[in-house]
């Protein structure tokens, strides 16, 4: 655990080319916010987050996301400058900074080796037309320092071609074991201030852990940051597990398990891995489970004598509800971001599509209307669109369209694309790709709502079923 803490920063901002000096003099700390105790395999911490106003005025340096065509912009980020007792960890946590923007597609380091100038000091001008002359158009600049079992992390950004500070320069602080955190905050920071969009690097991933051959494969619960790094395992791969799920606040998950010799849901405590079974009843099958906004409902498919319908619960298994009742099979249900409607798939018009009701249950609208068949349909998180799986001649594909249907774009196609998760900005989708022939195996990929920049997360060997918690806290 790390209490809240405040190291105030130098409140300036030097402009090299004139060598004129704006100061907000006696600048209070900004942003204080207690941070909650993030229950994890990899990390028990609390992050301080303290802040001082750079510059009165913001740079226009951006990124708009939605153009069509995106070159991503140019940044330098020198390793970080080790205040004392940092050994790797400046250089670690630039480089994890580095990945994270360069991996998002839209922007592009500047390799060291083309600076021009060095920064030796956290505090020293900068030196704006040495970072113009290779052409940077955002400087990161940052500064570690490491003593016993605490580590400061600082950093500010600059709009080089402006000659101005973007934002505020922040500080995080946290325990040895937590450093990749704190390199994601810093990238989730520059990120947000440049695209105008919420952060998503300081998140986790939930998933299934794959092995052994095709026909009889294993599987278990796996826990890891988005890009793959820290991972944990929660179960053991005695009894099949699929489609885990976090909890709005990310301290429990939700998943279906073999372990009774039916598919029945659990609820897992992220914290102390207590788990128990989640409203099993006699000569039923439940699954496909997911938590309301709040937290407090879980909904769910339950098969009982060959039929298929959408149920409700509490989340300690109490004052179950039927939600639809229809000789159709009804899965894959998903709340809207404000707990008032569900989307879900159903067979009821004769293929597979994509219908939404209310949250209480009544009448549904079907949504999808392309060709092909539609299925795990996911609410964005920013409550403006839904991702699904579509199968349509031969191929599976991952897409997104708007809640009443329109502007459908499909995003991947490949053999076997499906199950699709937002991240938490509603910017990114993470799904499961499996390869064909019977040495094919599961992979998890990611990819933007403009279908740019697919690419292929890694883990230990092959996983599916991804679920991305919300940002932590």
């Amino acid at each position: 655990m790390v209490c809240l803490i405040k190291f105030p920063l130098p409140a300036r901002a030097v402009l090299a080319q004139t060598g004129k000096q704006e100061q907000n003099e006696n600048t209070p700390v900004m942003n204080e916010d207690r941070m909650s105790a993030l229950k994890s395999l990899t990390a028990a911490l609390m992050i301080g987050v303290s802040g001082l106003v750079a510059s009165p005025a913001l740079a226009e340096l951006n990124i708009v996301i939605d153009s069509p065509v995106i070159e991503p912009m140019p940044f330098a980020i020198p390793t970080f400058v080790d205040e004392g007792g940092a050994g790797e960890y400046a250089n670690n946590i630039s480089r994890v900074v580095a990945d994270d923007l360069a991996g998002t597609g839209l922007f592009r380091e500047i390799p060291a080796e083309a600076h021009i100038s060095g920064v030796t000091s956290f505090d020293a001008p900068i030196a704006y037309n040495d970072w113009q002359a290779i052409n940077a158009q955002a400087l990161i600049v940052g500064a570690v320092q490491a003593s016993g079992d605490r580590i400061v992390v600082k950093f500010r950004l600059f709009d080089v071609f402006t000659g101005q500070p973007l934002g505020e320069g922040l500080q995080f602080a946290g325990t040895p074991d937590t450093w990749r955190r704190m390199a994601h905050k810093v990238a989730d920071a520059v990120y947000s201030r440049i695209t105008g969009e919420g952060p998503y690097f300081d998140s986790r991933v939930v998933y299934v852990a794959e092995s052994g051959p095709k026909n009889q494969r294993q599987k278990r619960l796996g826990v890891m940051d988005y890009d793959g790094a820290n991972v944990a395992y929660l179960t053991d791969s005695s009894s099949i597990v699929l489609a885990p799920r976090f909890s709005p606040n990310g301290d429990k998950i939700l998943f279906t398990s073999y372990a009774s010799g039916f598919p029945h849901i659990y609820i897992m405590d992220v914290g102390s891995l207590e788990t128990r079974s989640l409203g099993e009843v006699p000569g039923t099958m439940t699954f496909a489970p997911r938590f309301s906004p709040d937290g407090g409902t879980v909904v769910f498919s339950l098969e009982q004598g060959g039929n298929t319908d959408i149920y409700a619960m509490d989340v300690n298994g109490g004052g179950m509800r039927q939600l639809t009742n229809a000789p159709s099979i009804e899965t894959a249900p998903s709340f809207s971001p404000d707990g008032s409607q569900i989307v879900f798939e159903s067979d009821r018009s004769g293929g597979q599509q994509i219908y939404i009701m209310p949250a209480g249950g009544g009448d549904a609208v079907r949504v999808s209307g392309g060709k092909g068949r539609y299925g795990t349909p996911v609410w964005s998180p920013r409550g403006d669109m839904v991702a699904f799986t579509k199968q349509n001649e031969g191929r599976f594909h991952i897409g997104v369209m708007r809640t009443d249907g329109s502007e459908e774009r499909l995003l991947t196609a490949s053999f076997l694309d499906e199950g699709p998760t937002w991240a938490p900005n509603g910017r990114v989708v993470m799904f499961t790709r499996e390869s064909s022939g019977a040495g094919g195996q599961a992979q998890l990929f990611s990819v933007d709502i403009s279908g740019r920049n697919l690419k292929p997360v890694p883990t230990d060997g092959p996983a599916s079923d991804p679920a991305w918690s919300p940002l932590l806290p």
